[in-house]
């Protein structure tokens, strides 16, 4: 499919807004790739599609993922949000037909991150981060930090990540404590 197929997608599965959003982390995206010498081509289509499943009703993913042998842990189920990522890269190869495990892996960890997360699945997360449409308190600190040091950025946005759910009495994924965890141990040396 071409860039402007995907868009057409997402403009028909998604509000208005959050398409605009999808479009923003993929402009983002490029930006952050170009930068840090990911593949633009890569992190635009992993930017487009990144949130395709978003606004799906959680039963529905719940269900998808179970159609296709996915196992669920239960702090997706208790965190449904999560959901989203693991559907939209299952969508991104099942309707799309994206085929580049790279593209799979940015879209699948770009909520969560992992341990060992490769560039382009980086430079989604923070594309996500810090797209134009975010506002929360200390974004343009996030946007800075991005220019400056992907990895420095990834860290910072794990410990966001972790410190807002934490307060909120919400449930961490165990792949954002790894990957935090990695990071700090790495600070630490």
């Amino acid at each position: 499919m071409t860039i402007e197929q995907y868009k057409a997608e997402i403009q028909q599965q998604l509000s208005p807004a959050r398409a605009q959003h999808s479009f923003n982390v993929a402009e983002e995206a490029v930006r952050l790739a170009k930068q840090y010498g990911a593949d633009p081509q890569r992190a635009e289509v992993a930017g487009l599609l990144h949130d395709y499943m978003k606004e799906t009703p959680a039963k529905q993913q719940l269900q998808l993922l179970a159609q296709f042998g996915i196992i669920v842990q239960e702090t997706e189920r208790c965190a449904p949000k999560l959901l989203h990522a693991m559907t939209g890269a299952l969508m991104a190869r099942e309707h799309f037909g994206v085929t580049d495990s790279a593209v799979l892996d940015a879209i699948r960890y770009h909520t969560t991150g992992r341990a060992g997360m490769t560039l382009l699945e980086k430079v989604i997360y923070i594309a996500d981060f810090v797209s134009a449409d975010r506002t929360f308190p200390g974004v343009e600190e996030l946007r800075a930090c991005a220019h400056r040091s992907l990895d420095e950025a990834v860290f910072r946005g794990l410990t966001f990540t972790i410190s807002d759910l934490a307060s909120g009495s919400h449930p961490i994924h165990e792949d954002t404590l790894r990957a935090y965890n990695e990071y700090a141990c790495a600070a630490a040396k």
